[in-house]
């Protein structure tokens, strides 16, 4: 039987069997006695509707016999038939004995609901070998009908969902059909309204919608071989138990029937909650005696002591905390309640309820199987003391609410809203992209208990609420924005109206509640449907703005954000990144990520301890790292300084004392970091981020987890701060002394992401020392060139090659390529790399127009936002290039950015790119290329146009690389 830690995505495959279509044979009399003036249909979904059940049957009626059976065969939909005892042409038994003869369906049920108890048939008592599903009576109450449809539904699916699931079950044994048609309609109204109360905990519709699948199941058996056939079945699995104390036993009446069960029941269960029930008061003493409840069925409240019975045994209302004597000491209507009304609770309560498996019970009626089936084999006995237990109990329930919550989006709820989960949807529509990435991320740290992997450390994706792509929509339609926006091409008019335009209400509303509980700084991030595919990850082309979210107007600042986010769709950049992939704009929709940033305040700054990018592939290892160990590239501060391409340090996750960046104190004082950047809380105007020096770093503790020192004195590297001297940011104390474990959380996290993603992953992350705080902000998937055919470089006479690098990205040959666009070595000031870009950009959109591909060539880091590191390009500004040369600096030796966005974006293209430093094997041919006329140029930048095509030659199995002159010494037009 079902056991064991069970997942609300188990649910999916609940109540596969449902009856959508009802064939109701009654004479015209009859059907009008149940319409009641043709109003039998609408009470029949009235009773569905009243008790929020997704779907109701369809109703068609027919009079006689024979056109039943014509209905039945003609539409293979219907799936019960319920027919009263007389129609026209037959009686019920010969129009069943009909339905079974006519080869309609073997198992197509036939219900039998009579006007009185004279009426019933000598089959209809006989379920097992009779010609009837059941035989039910008519007492004027609509809800016989729902009754009717749960319950022959509760039988064709008990088997599947209690062996797949652990759905609980109740027995309900009764032999008299008045009885049992006045109970199942109670017991299913009570049962549904409870499940209703459970589903509103819910997190999203769909967990919604599968809690209402798990309800328990009612199996109505009529004679004593039945119930014991239902109990040998699903005994494991029994809520509890509702029974008759006479009832047929071997095809006679037995009067200790009922008496003879419950004692077999409790050799077997001891803690099942079981009520006899009769109209004889002398069998209450016995009742007690074998351990059951009583019910006097001739009581005026029968059905009321019916419903006490439901919700205080067999657990479907509040939790009540009772002493032993049965005194109330406290009440939870919730998980979260009973967490915490379990610390408060008298010692002798939990005992007394932990005996009794009552809490296992409770939360199986409630349909939270997985640490129900966890707590329900503990007993008392097995714990030293009774604190022991109660704290037992409050962690079990505690890591069962954040296994939930982690493996959902919940709607957010203004009314209901708190922090017991960390990630909310505003709207519907798709959460796009970043979002569904995180998503994705927070179910893969609770299957993989990476979150208590490390003690100590809280492993993470910080809070956040995404507002879905249909409020991205409504924007738009509400205001008439999406054709304006599309073919807009001044970005400031399109804020201008954007910023103009108003928000939609309802999601207002939503962000006004949010905010009232999140007091704290927030990232706005763009999460649209075709950010961070597979193949075309749209990394740093939209908009992320950052909130301190502490004075002023929020709510008005938080809108200006998302929709700052909005009309980043439709800029210059993202036009230009769309117009090279098969997607149009009108296509993508934007989704926006309000998510808390981790870190800390320091004085007038907030920020994190640690940010970066960490990839489980390298594109360009060093011995003794193989690509398959991964990179990372980290920073004091706000990830901007890594995604941007800026200076940080660079490790493998594997090897982290080993750091071919601080191999020489050479290399150290070249490519370290020497600024931070950080979230100013105080002050006016745009809210990003601000650049700050180590000096203030160190004033606020923070540099001291990730600091050297380097004393010109002794031209020698320290770790720590206790020198007088120059402050790098190396990361030893993390690193090297273990002050956190960085490096092995990023090793299990890109194991585990590559394995979940089923390729190579790209993780940013940020951690807080201070609180111990780990943050997945995003992952996606890595995208990879496939080495499809073998590409050899072979020998290579230098005089023939424009290029040569054994630091190549790319796998392939590229040919037909004419123009180059080259910043000239010599010439080239790092003072003015904006300049040098602005250029670039202008002669990539003149051969985008032309479409004509061309290699670049330059000097520094491209894309780094940091002008002496390189040239600040922006993606749009260099999408035509079919292969790129980064080298070098004069004075400076500078590593690709494996962390950038930039990056991201020319393994996504497969755009070839070459690396070539004064210290690596390769060469740019400075002097043939300064030898060629130029087509135009200026200051910095020289554009040629060859006669004769260059030829791009790529290994990347061996990362070697060459460009060809062409084949004869051709002079440029």
């Amino acid at each position: 039987m079902a056991n064991g830690h069970r997942s609300h995505a188990a649910y999916q495959d609940l109540m596969r069997y449902r009856i959508l279509d009802i064939l109701l044979v009654a004479t015209p009399y009859d059907s009008f006695l149940l319409e009641e003036a043709g109003e039998l249909s609408e009470r029949l979904a009235g009773e569905f509707r009243n008790l929020d059940v997704h779907y109701a049957p369809g109703l068609t009626v027919a009079s006689t016999g024979t056109e039943a059976i014509e209905i039945a065969k003609r539409q293979r939909s219907i799936n019960l038939i319920l027919t009263t005892p007389h129609v026209a042409d037959m009686d019920a038994a010969e129009l069943a004995r009909r339905v079974r003869e006519s080869g309609i369906r073997r198992d197509l049920p036939v219900v039998l609901l009579a006007w009185d108890t004279s009426e019933l048939l000598p089959q209809a008592s006989q379920t097992s070998h009779g010609l009837f599903e059941r035989a039910f009576l008519w007492q004027g109450d609509a809800r016989i009908l729902l009754a009717i449809v749960k319950s022959v539904e509760d039988w064709r699916n008990v088997e599947h969902d209690t062996g797949s699931s652990g759905v609980p079950v109740i027995l309900l044994i009764e032999d008299d059909p008045r009885r049992y048609s006045s109970f199942l309609p109670a017991m299913y109204a009570e049962l549904l309204q409870h499940s209703q109360q459970v589903i509103a905990e819910g997190l999203n519709l769909s967990q919604k919608i599968l809690r209402m699948r798990a309800r328990p199941k009612i199996l109505l058996c009529t004679h004593y071989e039945e119930a014991q056939k239902a109990f040998e079945a699903y005994g494991e699995d029994l809520l509890g138990i509702i029974s008759d104390v006479e009832f047929p036993r071997g095809g006679r009446s037995s009067p200790t029937a009922g008496l003879d069960f419950v004692r077999t029941v409790r050799e077997a269960w001891p803690d099942t909650p079981i009520v006899l029930h009769s109209s004889r008061p002398e069998f209450e003493e016995q009742a007690r005696r074998v351990g059951a409840g009583f019910l006097r069925k001739g009581s005026h409240h029968v059905l009321d002591e019916l419903r006490r019975i439901l919700l205080e045994d067999f657990g479907f209302g509040d939790f009540v905390f009772r002493l032993p004597d049965g005194t109330q000491v406290g009440r939870a209507g919730d998980l979260r309640s009973l967490e915490e009304r379990l610390a408060t609770m008298p010692a002798e309560s939990i005992v007394y309820h932990g005996a009794r498996n009552h809490f296992s019970r409770w939360l199986r009626a409630r349909a939270d199987f997985g640490v129900a089936h966890a707590l329900r084999p503990r007993k008392v006995d097995d714990y030293p003391t009774p604190e022991a237990l109660r704290q037992d109990l409050i962690c079990a329930i505690g890591d069962y609410r954040v296994e939930q919550a982690q493996s959902v989006v919940a709607d957010f709820r203004r009314d209901g809203f708190d922090f017991s989960t960390d990630f909310y949807r505003i709207g519907s529509g798709s959460l796009g992209g970043k979002a569904r990435g995180l998503a994705f991320v927070r179910r893969m740290l609770a299957q993989n208990g990476l979150r208590k992997r490390f003690p100590g450390v809280d492993i993470c994706v910080p809070p956040a609420v995404v507002l879905g792509t249909d409020v991205f929509e409504r924007f738009l339609d509400t205001n008439d924005l999406r054709r304006f926006a599309i073919d807009c091409e001044d970005e400031e008019e399109i804020w201008r109206q954007f910023r103009a335009a108003p928000f939609p209400e309802e999601a207002e509303r939503d962000l006004q509640a949010f905010l009232e509980k999140a007091r704290f700084p927030l990232a706005v991030r763009s999460s649209s449907l075709l950010e961070d595919s597979q193949h075309l990850p749209f990394t740093g082309v939209y908009d992320t703005l950052m909130l301190r979210n502490n004075s002023g107007d929020r709510l008005a600042q938080t809108v200006l954000a998302i929709k700052r986010v909005y009309a980043s769709t439709f800029s210059r950049g993202a036009k230009s990144y769309l117009a090279a992939t098969p997607y149009r704009l009108e296509e993508e929709k934007m989704a926006v990520i309000l998510q808390k940033i981790v870190g800390s305040r320091h004085g007038d700054r907030f920020y994190p301890t640690i940010s970066g990018v960490a990839r489980s592939y390298d594109f360009y290892p060093r011995p003794p790292m193989t690509a398959g160990d991964g990179i990372t590239a980290v920073c004091l501060g706000m990830g901007r300084g890594v995604v941007e391409g800026g200076a940080c340090l660079r490790f493998c996750p594997r090897y982290p004392q080993h750091v071919p960046q601080l191999s020489s104190v050479e290399e150290a004082l070249e490519g370290t970091q020497r600024s931070f950047w950080a979230i100013p809380m105080t002050g006016e105007g745009d809210e990003r981020e601000e650049l700050y020096g180590l000096d203030i770093a160190e004033a606020d503790g923070t540099l001291a987890a990730v600091g050297s020192t380097w004393s010109p004195e002794n031209d020698a590297i320290y770790d720590g701060l206790s020198r007088q001297g120059t402050r790098l940011v190396t990361f030893a104390p993390v690193l090297k002394q273990g002050l956190f474990p960085l490096a092995e959380i990023l090793a299990a996290l890109t194991e585990a992401g590559t394995q979940g993603m089923g390729g190579p992953v790209e993780i940013e992350l940020a951690v807080d020392l201070p609180a111990r705080v780990f943050g997945v902000l995003q992952m996606r998937p890595l995208a990879l060139a496939r080495e499809a055919e073998a590409i050899e470089v072979g020998e290579l006479a230098p005089e023939s090659a424009v290029c040569w690098s054994r630091s190549v990205l790319g796998h392939g040959r590229i040919e037909g390529i004419r123009d180059l666009v080259v910043v000239d070595f010599q010439r080239f000031e790092r003072a003015r790399s904006r300049d040098a870009a602005a250029e670039i950009g202008r002669l990539n959109r003149a051969l985008l127009s032309q479409g004509a591909p061309y290699l670049l060539i330059g000097v520094g880091r491209w894309g780094s936002r940091d002008p002496w590191l390189g040239i600040p390009v922006t993606w749009d500004q260099v999408a035509g290039a079919r292969v790129i040369v980064e080298a070098g600096l004069r004075d400076v030796r500078v590593e690709p950015s494996q962390g950038s966005h930039f990056f991201q974006n020319l393994t996504s293209f497969n755009v070839g790119y070459f690396t070539v430093n004064a210290s690596q094997e390769g060469f740019v041919a400075w002097d043939w290329l300064g030898a060629q006329p130029a087509l135009s140029e200026n200051a910095h930048i020289r554009h040629l146009r060859l006669e004769s095509p260059i030829l791009v030659k790529m290994d990347g199995r061996k990362g070697e690389g060459v460009i060809l002159k062409p084949p004869v010494s051709a002079s440029p037009l």
